[in-house]
């Protein structure tokens, strides 16, 4: 039987999608770019296939049943490479994959990073995204052409869930610094509650466009350290500069999830301190 969603990038979100997906009784196949990531996905009994989306020759490789299909996630992720690597998987990974497999729906899962915002205002689908760094721009050109095929773009910001949480390792491992004072809104989002968003986004009936995936309650990052510190029962860390040299640009803005919830999506960790008894559960090897 031909599958009727495709993620591509079946990795820590893709996955969790993958299995919402199939809980729902749609076919599934997934996408991963490693043999290694291909085995631990065959464990869990998904259909799916390794394929680096770079390399068009891999692309054009992939099976017949896979072309024209109902709907494709693309999902993918640069690991920690710079401009050059979120050009050839986002941008150049996506137009070839488009060109071969002519999926009759698109879900682009980018980030909020491409608001450039930098005074703390609540930003929205409307609001100008005007990246200040290359892999910000390389995105919204990416977002450009899954909009131009009719497509939904899904703008995620950070995520985090279980045994993930840069915030929470960072503190943990004593690396943690309270950036020019601690000032800066910081917007997140749960796996879980990202998978859910991507699976309504998928009904035929959402109108294409732009949807900002991210929790209900942005927070300074002094405020998501002193959930942090006050659930553990240790110090604030110390303050220090900004790192304005960060992959995504230095910003701090506060990102509406409205559009969102007017589809009846809500999250199930409306904040982020919400999940954090849970989520510290899973670094006990740190603690």
């Amino acid at each position: 039987m031909h599958p009727e969603v495709l993620i591509i990038g079946c990795g820590f979100l893709g996955e969790a999608t993958a299995e919402l997906f199939s809980k729902s009784g749609r076919r599934v196949t997934g996408i991963v770019r490693s043999p290694g990531s291909l085995a631990a996905l065959g464990e869990r009994s998904l259909d799916a296939f390794a394929c680096d989306v770079t390399d068009p020759a891999y692309v054009e490789g992939l099976p017949s049943s896979l072309r024209c299909i109902p709907l494709l996630v693309y999902a993918v992720s640069s690991g920690r490479g710079g401009a050059e690597a979120y050009a050839a998987v986002y941008r150049d990974g996506l137009k070839r994959v488009v060109e071969v497999l002519r999926p009759a729906r698109i879900i682009f899962v980018s980030s909020t990073s491409v608001y450039g915002q930098t005074d703390g205002e609540w930003v929205d689908e409307e609001s100008p995204a005007i990246p200040g760094r290359e892999t910000g721009k390389i995105l919204r050109e990416a977002e450009s052409m899954a909009l131009a095929h009719g497509g939904v773009v899904a703008r995620l910001s950070g995520i985090y869930g279980p045994g993930r949480s840069v915030l929470l390792r960072k503190l943990l491992q004593g690396e943690a610094v309270l950036e020019a004072g601690g000032s800066r809104w910081i917007n997140q989002i749960h796996r879980d509650d990202a998978a859910a968003a991507l699976v309504r986004l998928a009904d035929v009936s959402v109108v294409p466009g732009i949807y900002n995936v991210t929790d209900n309650a942005p927070a300074t990052q002094r405020e998501v350290y002193g959930w942090m510190t006050d659930e553990l029962g240790l110090k604030l860390p110390p303050e220090g500069p900004a790192d304005l040299l960060r992959k995504r640009g230095w910003t701090s803005k506060r990102v509406s999830n409205r559009k969102l919830r007017v589809l009846g999506w809500n999250p199930v960790y409306p904040a982020y301190r919400d999940a954090l008894p849970q989520l510290i559960s899973s670094y006990r090897g740190l603690l």
